[in-house]
């Protein structure tokens, strides 16, 4: 059974301390997941949300995007590195939470784009930094490193689910997924059934269901129905989680270019997403 989630962007761009109420309202509006974006590593509070992560009893996911400075695509080996150690301390953060998910960009830079398709070259840089961090999360826990796969305004890395699955096979560790997102696969990909049956159960890791611009859930042109059927045939059973942001937001905006309220509140999109997810549920018949 699919455990329907939502995002922190519903509520706030950077995660801080003044937002640990949002892990229990979560969880009061009917969440069984909270994913939490992680903006900065070093100054997230980790045992502070730890405990209210356990007092609620709700599961808590992280995302994360690299950053350029960070990049694991760059021809720079120092920024590379740069980049594999601060995965590694994602790893550990995700550890002390007791999450056993990250998903996100985690191959390469957000937002980073080359100007061009993506080299062989890149290719190697991402699977070897990537192998490093996967192998590094194995010998201490089984946590899931899930790769978003995001349009090509995004990233020119990965941009459908056959490269996703390819790249999760070349890295080869076992614990690295496919993280599908439906905002960015109605932009790159030919079909939801192919690309839910390409990842199949083996290599579909995680969920974000987002409508086509980013707002209420059923609004849209996802197929949501086609989308769950197909979910529902390979046996996917981990968290389905709505995400959207705020046109207030000012660094994630940037990246995605949310110009327009999609809903009067955050909350409100969220709440009426997941009656209409648990609509398609019932309907499909998880």
């Amino acid at each position: 059974m699919f455990r329907l989630g939502v995002d922190s962007f519903i509520w706030t761009e950077n995660f801080t301390e003044k937002d640990l109420w949002i892990i229990s309202k979560a969880k009061e509006l009917g969440f069984e997941t909270i994913d939490i974006f992680i903006a900065n590593i070093e100054s997230f509070p980790m045992e502070l949300v730890k405990k209210e992560v356990e007092k609620t009893d709700i599961e808590v996911v992280t995302t994360y995007g690299l950053s350029e400075d960070a990049n694991t695509i760059s021809p720079d080996p120092e920024i590379r590195a740069k980049g594999v150690g601060r995965l590694k301390k994602l790893i550990d953060l995700n550890i002390v939470l007791g999450s056993k998910i990250t998903a996100g960009l985690s191959y390469a830079a957000w937002g980073y784009r080359s100007g061009k398709p993506r080299t062989e070259q890149e290719w190697e840089w991402s699977v070897t930094s990537l192998r490093e961090v996967a192998e590094y999360a194995k010998n201490r826990d089984d946590l899931i490193i899930a790769v978003e796969v995001v349009n090509r305004f995004e990233t020119h890395f990965l941009n459908i689910a056959t490269d996703a699955v390819q790249y999760c096979k070349d890295v080869g560790t076992g614990n690295v997924k496919v993280h599908l997102d439906t905002f960015h696969m109605i932009r790159e990909e030919d079909n939801f059934t192919r690309a839910v049956e390409t990842c199949g159960k083996e290599y579909l890791g995680y969920i974000h269901a987002c409508e086509s611009q980013r707002g209420i859930p059923g609004s849209g042109l996802v197929p949501w129905n086609e989308f769950f059927t197909a979910l529902k045939k390979i046996g996917y059973d981990g968290p389905v989680v709505i995400e959207s942001f705020d046109p207030s937001f000012e660094e994630i905006n940037r990246l995605c270019s949310i110009w327009r309220k999609l809903a009067d509140s955050g909350e409100e999109l969220a709440v009426k997403g997941l009656a209409f997810l648990k609509s398609v549920v019932k309907e499909v018949g998880v």
